[in-house]
């Protein structure tokens, strides 16, 4: 599977949005969002904003897309699982998104942002009911328990990254026990309980032509 290897930053300024890609950073004015609020390359000042219809669910389905760090390749399986669910579409993709392994690790505050997440679930860092999951993309289940490895826990990445974790900045559908450095993922959340400054709708109607 293709993987992205220019400047993360890039996909915020193309966007013109934030989407999380570098832990810290982002909330700091080294944020080139906030510096270049402007798409990148040698136009980007001049380019004309596309207000097509089309343009606008393309800019959607970008931005939800390399929020959660996929190809669209990948993308496209999780909308055609979400199609298949019974209830709103757009609303099953988010949740689908939500489980994902590299994700909810990052929601527990073990890992800066999702493509950190990702690499140490990669690395064999990460446990799932007690057994190594080095699957970014594996679906947590209500009431699996995702932990750090013993012998990893010593990493400063996780003590670096839980120490700017409070408790009042986790969803509600995860809970954390900081000294364990273990977290339970305790339901699916509901759309609205999402985080998630984007419009999933958009997505549907895209797809769907």
């Amino acid at each position: 599977m293709g993987r992205y290897l220019d400047s993360s930053c890039r996909l915020c300024r193309r966007e013109r949005t934030k989407l999380f890609l570098k832990g810290t950073k982002c909330f700091t004015e080294k944020c080139p969002v906030e510096r270049r609020g402007y798409p990148p390359g040698q136009h980007g000042q001049s380019r004309r904003q596309k207000t097509s219809e089309y343009g606008v669910q393309l800019r959607e389905k970008q931005k939800i897309r390399r929020m959660y760090g996929l190809m669209e390749e990948q993308f496209r399986q999780y909308f055609e699982k979400a199609l298949a669910q019974p209830g709103r579409t757009g609303e099953n993709l988010v949740k689908l998104l939500e489980r994902r392994l590299d994700n909810v690790v990052y929601r527990m505050g073990f890992a800066p942002s999702r493509k950190a997440a990702r690499q140490l679930v990669n690395h064999g860092h990460l446990l799932v009911n007690d057994k190594v999951v080095s699957i970014p993309s594996y679906l947590i289940r209500p009431g699996e328990v995702v932990q750090i490895r013993e012998r990893s826990k010593k990493l400063e990445v996780f003590h670096s990254s839980m120490k700017r974790i409070k408790d009042s900045m986790l969803p509600t559908w995860v809970s954390l026990d900081k000294a364990k450095m273990a977290g339970t993922f305790l339901s699916i959340p509901e759309r609205a309980d999402i985080p998630l400054n984007a419009n999933e709708q958009l997505v549907v109607e895209l797809y769907s032509k």
